[in-house]
């Protein structure tokens, strides 16, 4: 697996410009900003929607510490992919995971502001 063997990536094509392995890497940060901050979300939800229903409350905490993980672990993959690419001079993939992923989020914001104006509690 080439995410724990920096070794294999370097042995992949050529060495890219060091800006677009950094631009890489920028990105690859700004994606585990992301999932820290769908988990920090979870956290919250849990800690402070406490007058929420424990079943709803539990459900959107869960859905947010699984899409924060999923998140991490997506972005070492596509930071992967990416260097690969440029390493072998390849066009960068595309990916529907953003889309996802904001769905995903407008879905959990939704059924938290949903739960909060109709008074879904204890």
């Amino acid at each position: 697996m080439m995410w724990f063997s920096p070794s294999r990536m370097e042995a992949e094509g050529t060495t890219p410009d060091y800006r677009f392995s950094l631009a890489n890497e920028r990105t690859f940060l700004a994606w585990i900003r992301t999932a820290l901050a769908l988990v920090a979300g979870g956290i919250a939800v849990d800690q402070f929607l406490t007058d929420l229903t424990w079943g709803l409350r539990t459900s959107i905490a869960v859905a947010l510490f699984f899409s924060g993980a999923v998140c991490a672990l997506r972005a070492v993959h596509r930071w992967v992919v990416c260097e690969r690419a440029m390493r072998r001079g390849e066009d960068l993939p595309s990916s529907p995971f953003p889309a996802m992923l904001a769905v995903g989020t407008a879905v959990a914001s939704l059924l938290v502001a949903l739960a909060i104006v109709f008074g879904v509690t204890r």
